[in-house]
């Protein structure tokens, strides 16, 4: 039964185009696009990415002015990282309900990764730098998401 269930996760992930290994792997800076603090687009290609660890301010979707300005210069950070190149992207499953990866239900039918931007994680660079905040999933869900942006 166990390896059955073991087998189903396995075929669930190769369905939904789940994109690569568990290790980095490098990628040039040339094929990053970023949409905000936390999501990145790869080759120009959908699904975009979702970056883990941390929350950054939204932009087009923000909660009030301060949140949008944030996010912003938030975006425009990670751009810079970016930019600065020594990167490795390491693609992760989402936190995600079995069977749903790479759907809307999961994530928004976004990919899940890792970026590291001269061997740091760039959620680590913009928490420091209070351009986002911690956040971190289950094996299957998400708690709410943090937004102290409007007080």
């Amino acid at each position: 039964m166990r390896a059955a269930v073991l087998a189903l996760a396995v075929a669930a992930i190769a369905l939904a185009g789940f994109p690569g290994p568990a290790n980095a792997e490098p990628i040039e800076a040339e094929r990053i696009h970023v949409l905000d603090g936390d999501t990145i687009r790869v080759d120009g290609l959908q699904p975009d990415v979702r970056l883990v660890g941390f929350n950054a301010p939204e932009t087009i979707r923000a909660q009030c002015e301060p949140e949008r300005l944030l996010g912003e210069v938030a975006a425009r950070r990670l751009r810079k990282l970016v930019a600065g190149g020594g990167l490795d992207l390491r693609y992760i499953p989402c936190s995600c309900s079995l069977g749903t990866q790479g759907t809307p239900i999961c994530n928004y039918g976004r990919s899940c990764a890792v970026l590291k931007a001269g061997g740091r994680d760039v959620a680590a660079i913009l928490i420091a730098e209070r351009l986002a905040v911690p956040f971190h999933c289950g094996a299957t869900r998400c708690p709410p998401t943090p937004r102290p942006w409007c007080g």
